[in-house]
């Protein structure tokens, strides 16, 4: 078995790799929410992201985008708009539909929890060699190909 130190080779099989990446996905990104300082549910967390990156969203917008039913993301909008971290307003075009935004509070919440996760991730990769760190600059191209 590899050690999660130990060198990977070009003779890995494709699964494999697949594998090892989704878990090692996975465990980071729960552990960045931990990171985070939100006490936040895991999905108020991700709404509020895709609310501060794509806002002002309709709530059906919203919903498609975290691939969920509308009354999931209703209740999700309905905490964060208890909490004052976003706002709904009105569609001026159809009274009907609602738009939600970010609010200045989650905005700052937002902001703080990136520079949280961001601080504990550098303080990671300071820890690790010089070599080991290029490796990971290395990795992160073909992550960001393997996502586009």
């Amino acid at each position: 078995m590899r050690t999660p130190s130990s060198p990977v080779h070009a003779s890995v099989a494709a699964p494999d790799i697949a594998a090892r990446l989704r878990l090692s996905a996975t465990r980071l990104a729960r552990r960045l929410r931990q990171e985070s300082g939100a006490a936040l549910s895991p999905s108020q967390q991700s709404a509020l992201a895709v609310i501060a990156n794509h806002g002002p969203l309709t709530l059906g917008a919203l919903a498609e985008h975290e691939r969920v039913a509308p009354p999931s993301i209703t209740k999700v909008v309905t905490k964060l708009e208890s909490d004052g971290l976003v706002i709904r307003t009105p569609d001026p075009a159809d009274r009907r539909v609602c738009r939600v935004a970010i609010s200045p509070d989650g905005a700052a919440l937002m902001d703080e929890s990136r520079r949280r996760k961001t601080a504990w991730l550098t303080a990671r990769i300071t820890e690790l060699d010089p070599e080991r760190q290029r490796r990971l600059a290395d990795a992160l191209d073909v992550l960001d190909e393997l996502t586009s």
